[in-house]
């Protein structure tokens, strides 16, 4: 049964959608095709070392994690985004939204537009999973509750005011979908289930903020290096 305290705390989660990164005034300019086609090369190919780096957190999750029921469901994560099989997964997909945005898959897989800030945080984003107590790792991942949403909405611009892309590149989003939606909610309760003292919860809620700013900080690294 849930409690008025969980209640509670499922709520303070929550409310860090104010500060999820579909606000950041890049991405509201994304979706609303106002983006030209530098800039959204620009946060193609930077986005890339944060999607190539996700299962690498997930792996360090895993291994700080004692829980092996946990472990069997969250490890679906990393074959999400590395594939069973070569061509496969959420990273390929990523690197087909480059090729149908124009770039190659050498420049995105190479960096060379990568950008120090968006290199920055999300090293420290890996940094903070392999180093946190594996419940604020997970907790971190919850931004994910935001992530349906976000998708759909990105999914429509793309469609509408960015037809130069070939939709056969907007994959990733499609696909993110269905996986956003289930691992959020495994996400939330395992953080739920382990978080039942006040300080927990509270360090629960610093980690997804922490993860936030991490997300609004790549978005100000891309909109200074691409500002038109």
């Amino acid at each position: 049964m849930t409690t008025t305290a969980e209640t509670a705390f499922v709520d303070t989660l929550r409310a860090h959608a104010r500060r999820y990164h579909d606000q950041h005034p890049f991405h509201v300019r994304m979706n609303a095709g106002l983006l030209s086609r530098a800039q959204l090369r620009g946060w193609v190919a930077n986005r890339f070392y944060y999607q190539e780096n996700i299962p690498r957190k997930d792996a360090a999750i895993l291994a700080n994690c004692p829980d092996v029921e946990v472990r069997r469901r969250w490890i679906r994560r990393i074959t999400d985004h590395d594939g069973r099989h070569a061509g496969e997964g959420g990273i390929e997909a990523w690197l087909r939204l480059g090729e149908a945005a124009g770039l190659t898959r050498e420049e995105v897989q190479d960096h060379r537009h990568l950008v120090p800030g968006v290199r920055f945080a999300v090293d420290a984003y890996v940094s903070f999973t392999r180093t946190r107590p594996w419940v604020e790792a997970v907790a971190s991942s919850l931004t994910e509750l935001f992530a349906p949403d976000l998708m759909g909405r990105r999914l429509a611009a793309f469609e509408t005011w960015y037809p130069w892309i070939d939709p056969a590149g907007l994959a990733y989003f499609r696909n993110r979908l269905e996986q956003a939606p289930r691992d959020c909610e495994h996400a939330l309760e395992v953080v739920t289930e382990h978080c039942r003292t006040a300080e927990a919860q509270a360090l629960a809620a610093d980690a997804l903020s922490f993860k936030c700013d991490v997300l609004w900080s790549q978005l100000d690294a891309i909109d200074r290096a691409y500002p038109e």
